[in-house]
């Protein structure tokens, strides 16, 4: 969320980031917004002026008194009585006033960096860079449901007759595997100097309006019915909310966290639910990366951050590639956004299993979330956020790239680093 001075003084430099969004029907917001803001100045300075007359008045009545000019005093009482009235009236277009701009606030872009390629949606983001070879196999990599239940590793149709559509039981060693991952992504970011959190996985309402758009709530979040309170769809919200109406002195700067949670999505819209697959599914697990710094740092951290995910899948042998969002990619709140693909052997293609941004101080001002410099002066902090691993897309990246076939029967190679979490298996074998 912007600053509604910014827009006052900046407004055509706003409408121009709307273009480069193509949310050109966002564009009369600003001047709604500007309108609506100068009206609400004006309120409260005819408040000012008459706070400061009943003050005045209040004091002739007292002299009125004093010199036994009752009816005159009483003449003065109706008065200050009358202002009081239009002082109520003029409170509360001033209360419904900031209720608009704050409705309007939240709908307005974010201003994006200017490194962003300007693109209308995904099909126009930027490789930046491939990291390990591409791989084709000289067997015919099975689809990766198929891949599961060859190691008695997963079952949908169970989980459909007890939850529905979008959910699934892992067993065995694909369940052990999974747990494997989530616990090696804990310990590296520790490793990184990110303290480790496991939060609370409901979020309030006012939480959730500050940590993203309204049109991603409504796609994503679960309400907890009768209770304020939403199933989180990403640790992040809870991360970020944690910060919530504080002031953290500069010199503790950077806070690094790293958090697991499991995490709930509608995953409504043009994707959906797989019907066969768990590429998108209504409940899965995650280990993400969250940042705090100062605005002079977040992009520094930006690049640490997506360069970690990097390093960790490279190090379970998956090939990956960074993709520049461009602008009409980017969600509302985000200033500049990396996704982190994995290389699919089966589909010979690449597929998204991080997605690091720099939110710049959008969250903060939403939530808060303010910095008290070494000068005494607060100041909004930076948020950033990034997934670490998130099976089951990791597990399927590390399923299809770790596959072997030695003609008759298929195993998984355990690579070295994860050894440790799977018992010391160098491999698991078909059931």
């Amino acid at each position: 969320m912007l600053d509604i001075k910014f827009i006052k003084e900046n407004p055509e430099l706003v409408k121009e980031n709307i273009r480069k969004k193509f949310e050109d029907h966002k564009l009369p917001l600003v001047d709604e917004v500007i309108a609506f803001y100068d009206r609400k100045r004006e309120i409260t300075g005819n408040a000012d002026m008459l706070r400061a007359n009943r003050n005045k008045i209040s004091k002739e009545i007292g002299g009125l008194m004093a010199q036994g000019k009752r009816d005159e005093a009483e003449a003065l009482k109706q008065k200050v009585s009358d202002q009081a009235e239009e002082l109520k009236s003029l409170a509360q277009e001033e209360s419904e006033l900031e209720v608009k701009i704050r409705e309007i606030m939240m709908k307005i872009p974010n201003i994006i960096d200017a490194s962003v390629p300007i693109g209308k949606n995904d099909e126009e983001n930027v490789e930046v860079e491939q990291f390990g070879a591409q791989t084709k196999p000289d067997f015919e990599v099975p689809y990766h449901m198929d891949i599961m239940e060859k190691f008695s590793g997963i079952d949908k149709e169970s989980a459909g007759r007890v939850a529905g559509e979008g959910f699934y039981y892992l067993m065995g060693d694909i369940a052990r595997l999974h747990s494997a991952v989530l616990a090696y992504a804990r310990d590296f970011m520790i490793d990184k100097g990110f303290v480790y959190h496991i939060p609370p996985f409901m979020i309030r309402s006012n939480v959730v309006t500050g940590v993203m758009s309204f049109e991603e709530m409504d796609a994503m979040m679960y309400k907890i019915e009768g209770e304020d309170l939403y199933l989180i769809g990403t640790s992040e919200h809870s991360m970020i909310g944690k910060f919530i109406d504080t002031i953290t002195p500069e010199e503790k700067l950077p806070l690094t966290l790293t958090s697991y949670s499991p995490c709930f999505r509608k995953e409504k819209g043009a994707h959906g639910i797989e019907e066969r697959g768990i590429y998108r599914i209504h409940q899965f697990e995650k280990q993400e990366m969250i940042v705090v710094c100062k605005p002079e740092e977040s992009m520094d951290w930006f690049h640490k951050m997506w360069s970690y995910s990097v390093e960790l899948f490279r190090s379970l042998d998956i090939p990956v590639r960074t993709l520049e969002c461009c602008s009409g990619d980017l969600a509302d709140l985000k200033v500049k956004s990396y996704d982190v693909e994995a290389w699919s052997p089966k589909q010979q293609k690449y597929f998204e299993v991080c997605s690091c941004s720099n939110l710049g101080d959008a969250q903060a001002r939403r939530l808060g979330i303010r910095v008290k410099g070494e000068d005494g002066k607060k100041y909004l902090a930076h948020t950033l956020n990034n997934t670490v691993v998130a099976p089951p897309r990791m597990l399927i990246a590390f399923l299809e790239n770790n596959l072997q076939f030695d003609g008759v029967h298929y195993s998984v190679k355990i690579p070295e680093a994860l050894r440790p979490y799977m018992g010391g298996k160098e491999r698991i074998t078909e059931v």
